[in-house]
């Protein structure tokens, strides 16, 4: 997921907040997670503002009961750096969340996706990921073993 939509200036890129437009649609997000049945186990999300309140917002509308793992790395990383953070996730994980930013959510799903997914949730992922993107992928190896074409693309949508 990218985060939903922020303010475009603080005294920090670190500390730009949510608009009140962002943090709605990261409620709807909660929502249409939980009506999906698609609550993480485990959240990896950068540790910036936005992102945090992204986080805060959709898992109390979605009653989500997992502690994030913030990562000042995922702030500016590459997917190279989102990759080796989804990597250390605990094997036993069952749905796993990645909340960032852009270009590094995008490319992620890109990067990841076999080309074998759900044609709409492609081409909807295709089209653009605007702030509160999400795209759903199933992944068919183990966390440690996550790399080029090891998902497909089974969900997209923009809250």
């Amino acid at each position: 997921m990218r985060h939903a939509k922020a303010e475009p200036f603080a005294s920090t890129d670190h500390l730009r907040r949510l608009t009140d437009r962002g943090t709605a649609a990261a409620r709807d997000t909660g929502s249409r997670l939980r009506e999906l049945g698609l609550l993480p186990d485990v959240a990896v999300v950068s540790s910036a503002v936005r992102t945090r309140e992204t986080w805060g917002a959709l898992a109390e509308t979605a009653g989500i009961d997992c502690e994030p793992r913030y990562d000042d790395a995922l702030v500016t990383g590459s997917p190279d750096v989102a990759l080796e953070a989804l990597r250390t996730v605990p094997e036993d994980a069952d749905t796993v969340m990645f909340l960032g930013h852009n270009p590094t959510a995008a490319y992620l799903c890109h990067l990841l996706d076999d080309g074998d997914g759900d044609p709409s949730a492609v081409s909807g992922m295709l089209q653009g990921f605007p702030p509160g993107a999400v795209a759903v992928l199933e992944v068919g190896v183990k966390w440690a073993d996550l790399g080029p074409e090891t998902g497909r693309v089974v969900e997209f949508f923009v809250a």
